[in-house]
């Protein structure tokens, strides 16, 4: 594991000195930001769903898992992913709870529900992806998903699971908020309550536990490795394509308001 992130630490330091960070100076910013990002928040539960298959027993008749302390980490991570409690206890996926947090900036949530929609079963899910009206970056991003799953390779999967996530955003989110008005974290309740549970379930609890969970799976196994350095390096540059094609949206609306005055 230190070597991987040794020889991923390029790549990963692209990602952590983005020139996107910069960009993000307003909540009009975010509700640009979320109506991109909303895609990797939908796919992380695609990728989370194909461990649980590959890591715990969901067919019948049941039969105990090869590593029971993976597939505990796997189910409690579907448990708060999948049904966690949003700030007023009531159950809820992250993903609809990022939807709330969307409608809360007023930022667009019909497109993407009406994209995942179209998309119904692994077999199609390329063209499927391919036949929306997104953007180049979005597709490729989806795209690499569904390909590490389509491997059908949990040590994969978990590399496309674990790399690529978006570290700095939970944090300077909550600083725009805050800096909005004194109102800021109450009129922006939903996603305030998003971000912090974000970044106490990921830095506390999910990121640790999902590099043991790499490891886990490679073991001594050098090929397992060498795969997993290959797909979280592709994770990471997927990534970084996406926060390319945000920041040029970001940049493109701030000249529309320039030319409007």
């Amino acid at each position: 594991m230190e070597d991987l992130e040794h020889h991923l630490q390029e790549v990963r330091d692209q990602l952590k000195n983005h020139p996107l960070y910069a960009q993000l100076e307003s909540v009009e910013d975010i509700k640009i930001f979320m109506e991109s990002h909303v895609y990797a928040v939908w796919d992380f539960m695609s990728l989370l769903k194909a461990l649980q298959q590959h890591l715990t027993c969901t067919s019948l008749p049941w039969k105990p898992a090869s590593d029971a302390s993976v597939a505990r980490f796997i189910n409690e991570i579907v448990l708060e992913e999948e049904s966690d409690f949003n700030e007023l206890g009531e159950a809820k996926s992250h993903f609809e709870m990022y939807l709330d947090a969307m409608e809360e900036v007023e930022a667009d949530t019909s497109r993407v529900m009406q994209v995942i929609s179209t998309f119904t079963d692994l077999e199609e899910i390329f063209q499927q992806i391919e036949n929306t009206d997104l953007d180049q970056a979005e597709k490729n991003f989806l795209q690499f998903t569904f390909e590490a799953i389509n491997t059908q390779q949990p040590h994969i999967i978990a590399a496309a699971f674990t790399f690529g996530r978006e570290d700095l955003i939970p944090d300077m989110f909550l600083g725009i908020i805050e800096q909005s008005g004194e109102n800021g974290p109450s009129k922006y309740a939903k996603l305030s309550y998003y971000l912090k549970r974000h970044i106490e379930l990921d830095g506390d609890e999910h990121g640790p536990l999902a590099v043991k969970m790499i490891k886990a799976l490679c073991g001594s196994d050098v090929q397992k490795w060498e795969e997993v350095f290959h797909y979280s390096k592709k994770a990471l540059e997927r990534r970084i394509g996406l926060w390319d094609s945000i920041a040029k949206k970001l940049t493109e609306n701030k000249d529309n308001l320039v030319d409007a005055l």
